[in-house]
């Protein structure tokens, strides 16, 4: 157990989308074997969450267990550190806003006027404080959204810069993660964009103690010693936050580095090497004995961001099987419209996934997906949206419900097979009024899905409004569809099969969101495995 509770700080500069949770995820990783590593994301929007963005601005929205709607960097925080997040450890500054009307509202501030130093930095600071000690954190991994120099991000800078008066420099690291380009035509890695943004960061009172740029190319020793020499950082402290094929390589091209020494000499810690579990998965993926292809149908797929989390079970899935998992997205418009055939579309797929999605485009061309893998036996696998247009299907061309629907594209269907939530009825606000976060489900004796789990009862994520229409639960069943999962204590559909199928299975949750390296999804191990079958 450690004395004093450390506090690890990751800003970044230059440009958005270089990385920085990966790389603040990669060295909580180094830790997580030891100490109790807990993460903060603090995002300069004035949103109080991004449940209500569209995945095209900013990427998948990441649900956890507590019904938490965070930025997508939580799934790395979770998958790298082997932690379940909480809501309250992702602050935005609309709830810093909020939080602070709130207490002046309420006189907290006894007639002070209220500014943004010291009030809104004594607030982002007390939640950091707050979250630190209900966990027991023994290190806190700070990251701050966006880009040093962003208007949004400067209060948040100001509060990392205090920190360290709070807590003491020896029990504060401040990590800076930079781009170096090689621009084309030069060949010569350029150190003057971190010249430049470690500049920034020290107008506003940090100077980092480790510098991380983001290179196509390891960085040259020349290069580390000029941006050492101009940024004052031990050259030793200079790492390169590599493009790499797989991200979970990371943690260990840190370690080679030197990362371990740094945070030993910087902040007193001690501990073992590294996952050994993850070396051998990780050959497992670069070492496959087969190939299949995997389809994601949706309408986000001009932004695979969008379905972050999907990619992350597959390569998952991939290193417990040896199989490469080739991933090809199928725009569903294009079939709707008749500009691809659903022919052309599947050509040369192993296995099919329908995720999940909101509004009626696309619809129409993700029913014919799943018809033409039900009746050629195609692996399939709907999620969440994709198990509500599975039962859509089956009801149409099976129980000959030709007018069935769900009323979120049709209000007017004859047929509600898919129906609006009871307690969402009436509900006009839009954020964070979904069935949100974890619930339990029972699974069928005899089921595939139990089979599956390994288990009877399983807890599992969502995210949605709508349910298969309880009035439709035994109709469906008669003719052949197994609602092979319930939530009992409302009699929700959470998950449904064919038996007479491969594999043509969905469940309403989301189960990539808890899926590890070390651990996949049980379904989507399912569906590679069946698509290897197959294959």
């Amino acid at each position: 157990m450690l004395k004093k509770r450390k506090f690890i700080v990751v800003t970044g500069g230059v440009l958005s989308g270089l990385g920085k949770g990966i790389a603040a995820a990669s060295i909580g990783h180094v830790l997580s074997s030891q100490y109790r590593v807990v993460p903060i994301k603090l995002d300069g929007y004035l949103n109080v969450d991004p449940g209500t963005m569209n995945p095209y601005e900013h990427g998948e929205v990441f649900v956890l267990d507590d019904g938490g709607e965070v930025d997508m960097d939580f799934g790395h925080y979770e998958r790298f550190l082997n932690v379940s997040c909480k809501f309250e450890h992702n602050l935005t500054m609309g709830k810093v806003f909020e939080e602070i009307r709130s207490k002046e509202r309420r006189g907290d501030y006894l007639g002070k006027t209220v500014q943004f130093v010291p009030h809104v930095v004594d607030v982002i600071k007390g939640r950091i404080f707050s979250v630190a000690e209900k966990e027991q954190a023994e290190i806190m991994l700070i990251e701050v959204g966006g880009t040093v120099g962003d208007m949004e991000s400067d209060l948040y800078i100001e509060a990392m810069r205090q920190l360290e008066n709070d807590v003491g420099e020896e029990n504060i690291l401040y990590v800076h993660l930079t781009y170096v380009p090689i621009p084309a035509g030069v060949a010569e890695q350029k150190s003057k964009p971190t010249q430049q943004s470690v500049y920034e960061l020290r107008k506003r009172g940090i100077q980092p103690d480790v510098i991380i740029g983001r290179c196509s190319e390891p960085l040259t020793p020349e290069i580390k010693s000029k941006i050492a020499s101009f940024c004052g950082v031990d050259k030793k402290a200079i790492f390169t936050g590599l493009d790499v094929d797989n991200v979970y390589k990371i943690p260990f091209l840190l370690e080679e580095e030197g990362i371990v020494e740094i945070l030993k000499e910087k902040l007193g810690l001690e501990f073992r090497k590294i996952d050994d579990l993850w070396k051998e998965l990780l050959h497992n993926l670069e070492n496959p004995i087969q190939e299949i292809t995997v389809a994601l149908c949706g309408k986000y797929t001009s932004l695979t961001d969008s379905y972050a989390s999907i990619k992350e079970a597959l390569m998952h899935c991939s290193a417990h099987t040896k199989a490469r998992v080739n991933m090809k997205f199928i725009e569903t418009t294009a079939i709707e419209e008749g500009r691809l055939s659903i022919g052309e579309a599947l050509a040369g797929v192993d296995g099919v996934i329908v995720p999940g999605g909101f509004g009626s485009r696309g619809v129409e061309g993700k029913l014919e997906v799943v018809r033409y893998c039900r009746e050629n036996k195609i692996p399939i696998l709907g999620i969440c949206f994709g198990l509500q247009l599975m039962v859509v299907e089956f009801a149409r061309n099976v129980c000959l419900l030709e007018k069935a629907n769900t009323t979120e594209v049709d209000p007017e269907t004859t047929h509600p097979v898919v129906d609006l939530m009871s307690e969402q009825k009436g509900i006009e606000a839009k954020g964070a009024t979904m069935r949100l976060g974890a619930y339990i489900s029972y699974l069928r004796e005899g089921s595939l899905v139990r089979k599956l789990y390994n288990s009877e009862i399983v807890s599992e994520r969502h995210r949605h409004r709508y349910e298969v229409n309880r009035q439709y639960h035994q109709f469906l069943q008669e003719n052949g569809l197994s609602i092979s999962g319930l939530y009992l204590e409302k009699n929700l559909a959470e998950f449904i099969e064919l038996r007479d199928h491969p594999y043509f299975i969905a469940t309403q949750a989301h189960p990539e969101l808890k899926s590890r390296l070390s651990n996949p999804a049980p379904l989507f191990l399912g569906l590679v495995k069946a698509a290897m079958e197959k294959k």
